[in-house]
């Protein structure tokens, strides 16, 4: 089996690692535990956070063990890293209900059970602390000259705000954690954002200095799309891994929107496709590129939603923008149907499962009949079905020409949208060249 370091490596995944040579042998030598802070400010994450998911997926494929720690008591807190101004700070019941959907989303890329992979919150541990033997017995192994000097608060103290007392604690505080794990989990390796330097450093010089043990640190690179922006954020908002945020459908799409250059370094990070494979992308254009794009789509997708989901948003995209045939040769050993059969059988595996009306997965929206006699202004229709975010917004996207209705350009954003509209008991309206939403009509109840 391969090293993890190599893998983590050449699939672009680590910026900077302590004790090369040593991490190494260690990872070698036994199964090692790692961990990676998640921080509990919302109910779902992000694209953003892939990075340091993945990478502790391919730590359990490779035979070791992954610990998620939920911030829960550094989120009372505050984390000053890669902030200029203050974080929101958490009450409890907060950090509870956010951990519970952060576990069903990571559970879709961890195997939980048996202890393979686990789960922690560091408040168990950081509430009940007791400030004076802290500082006593911890605090004194901390220089405040080296804390200032971390990117953490060098760009906090240039910033207006400043930085406060509260988040001066924070390295202490996650330095803590790495020595609380590695007493109680044996964890020796953690691993996060380039960010998080100063604070992993911070927690294997306290391991040094009280436990006399060598610990190690990787840091990823900040991943940001070819265009300088910056993952998982789109003109909408963020694109959420909760599919109560972001239906699949659009999280397919926004896989399918890659750019040319960034479809073998984004199949390489967030895909278990072979390198091999992968590799062979660089000399693709064209068509075959495109195909490329539905692929990384479809895996990315069926990782954070299941199989049956990708290919519901698979159909849902053919059924908007026609059939795409991908090639055998191209990433053969992604499971993407690549013909007509090969959809037939799929289909024919969810037969039974799914509602044949589920299929369709193009975000859609359930209007009564009646709300259309009177007829409804386009502008406001298309913010009540979330294709614009304000009224304002949407009157630039219709004056611009960026808007459709069954395929015909809205010429101005007072037009009325009535009965005349509806084809099949629908109503297809388009945004920009790729954003759809379907309004589906429904007679009123008598």
């Amino acid at each position: 089996m391969a090293n993890l370091i190599d893998v983590l490596k050449e699939r672009g995944f680590i910026e900077q690692a302590t004790h090369d040579q040593e991490l190494k042998n260690y990872l070698e030598a036994e199964q090692a535990t790692c961990y990676i802070g998640f921080d509990p400010t919302a109910s779902s994450l992000h694209v953003g956070s892939l990075v340091p998911i993945m990478s502790l997926a391919h730590v359990q494929r490779q035979g070791h063990r992954p610990i998620a720690l939920v911030g829960g008591g550094t989120g009372l807190v505050g984390d000053p890293s890669g902030k200029t101004e203050m974080r929101k700070l958490l009450t409890p019941e907060m950090v509870e209900e956010n951990a519970v959907g952060i576990k069903k989303q990571l559970s879709r890329f961890l195997d939980f059970r048996e202890g393979k992979a686990l789960m922690l919150n560091n408040a168990d541990w950081l509430t009940k602390l007791e400030y004076i033997p802290f500082l006593r017995d911890f605090g004194r192994h901390f220089s405040v000259n080296r804390m200032i000097k971390a990117e953490s608060y060098k760009m906090r103290l240039e910033s207006e705000e400043g930085l406060n007392f509260i988040e001066f604690n924070y390295m202490l505080l996650q330095a803590y954690d790495f020595l609380e794990l590695y007493g109680h989990h044996a964890c020796r390796l953690q691993m996060g954002g380039s960010d998080q330097w100063g604070n992993i450093v911070a927690g294997i010089e306290l391991i040094r200095r009280v436990r006399q043990e060598t610990a190690f640190g990787i840091t990823f690179p900040l991943i940001t799309t070819s265009t300088g922006a910056k993952m998982g954020k789109t003109a909408d908002g963020a694109v959420w891994l909760d599919p109560a945020k972001t239906s699949p459908y659009e999280y397919y799409q926004y896989w399918i929107n890659t750019d040319d250059r960034d479809v073998v370094r984004f199949m390489a990070l967030f895909t278990f496709l072979p390198i091999e494979e992968i590799r062979a992308l660089e000399k693709l254009s064209g068509a075959d590129l495109n195909s490329a794009k539905v692929i990384l789509a479809f895996e990315v997708t069926q990782l954070a939603h299941g199989r049956e989901e990708a290919f519901k948003a698979y159909r849902a995209a053919e059924s908007m923008f026609g059939p795409r045939v991908v090639p055998e040769e191209i990433l053969s050993s992604s499971s993407v149907p690549r013909n007509g059969a090969d959809v037939n059988n799929a289909q024919g595996q969810l037969d039974g499962v799914l509602p044949a009306v589920e299929i369709d997965s193009t975000p859609h929206s359930i209007i009564e009949l009646d709300r259309f006699k009177e007829g409804i202004p386009a502008f406001k229709l298309y913010q009540m079905v979330g294709l614009a975010s304000s009224g304002s917004h949407a009157r630039r996207l219709i004056e611009q020409g960026g808007a459709y209705v069954n395929g015909q350009r809205i010429e101005s954003f007072d037009d009325l949208l009535t009965e005349r509209d509806i084809v099949d008991q629908e109503i297809l309206l388009r945004a920009g060249k790729k954003r759809y939403h379907k309004i589906k009509i429904i007679k009123n109840n008598a």
